[in-house]
């Protein structure tokens, strides 16, 4: 581990970032609760947008929500409320789980090596918008998910894990979707547990976990 690697405390307190339904935050709460990320917490869910259905869920099950509406404001300036946000709950390790929108340079400096986000394509192919189509409609046999740390580049930042699936020849694009939404549940829970432990370092643009 390196001095931007987050801090191996306990417990290691995540920031959360959403703009839709939260899938991946409800999936990572849930490992939590059931004992499968021991030494973590939730410390904040912030969402760029008031009608974000996550924030219902975050309610129901009494996680601290905070709104930064970005419709309109200079992107540094947004990233800047959310930094302080952010920093005010002490967070180790930002998480973006459907957070929509590209971080400004100033963000990704300032929280370096310690936010993280999670693509459903096997990087480095298909970045971008719509991946699985990208993948379903190129005909590519195996697709997936990655979890990545953030950097300037965008799905570019060093790889924690991947998980694959095969594409099916009765899938469409779809089904494709929900195939590999399904990995993503569990493979941010398995990376966030990676960088938990601590137990890892960077070489160059390769992350490696060190023999135990």
């Amino acid at each position: 581990m390196t001095e931007d690697t987050p801090a191996t405390r306990s417990p290691l307190k995540l920031g959360i970032l959403i703009s839709g339904r939260g899938s991946n935050m409800i999936a990572i709460h849930n490992s939590i609760r059931e004992g499968r990320l021991p030494g973590v917490e939730i410390a904040i869910v912030i969402s760029n947008t008031a009608s974000a259905c996550g924030l219902a869920v975050c309610r129901e099950l009494g996680l601290p929500t905070e709104v930064f509406l970005s419709k309109g404001r200079p992107r540094a300036e947004h990233d800047a409320d959310v930094a302080a946000c952010l920093r005010r709950h002490n967070v180790d390790l930002v998480v973006l789980a459907g957070y929509m929108r590209l971080l400004s340079p100033e963000f990704i400096h300032a929280f370096h090596n310690r936010i993280v986000n999670i693509h459903p394509s096997l990087l480095p192919a298909f970045p971008g918008l719509d991946a699985q189509h990208q993948a379903f409609d190129y005909g590519v046999k195996v697709a997936g998910c990655t979890v990545h740390f953030v950097d300037e580049h965008l799905d570019h930042g060093p790889i924690i894990l991947q998980r694959a699936i095969p594409i099916l020849d009765t899938d469409d694009a779809d089904s494709l979707s929900a195939r590999i939404l399904k990995e993503e549940h569990i493979a941010y829970s398995e990376a966030i547990a990676r960088i938990a432990s601590g137990n890892y370092e960077f070489l160059g643009r390769r992350y490696v976990r060190r023999a135990s």
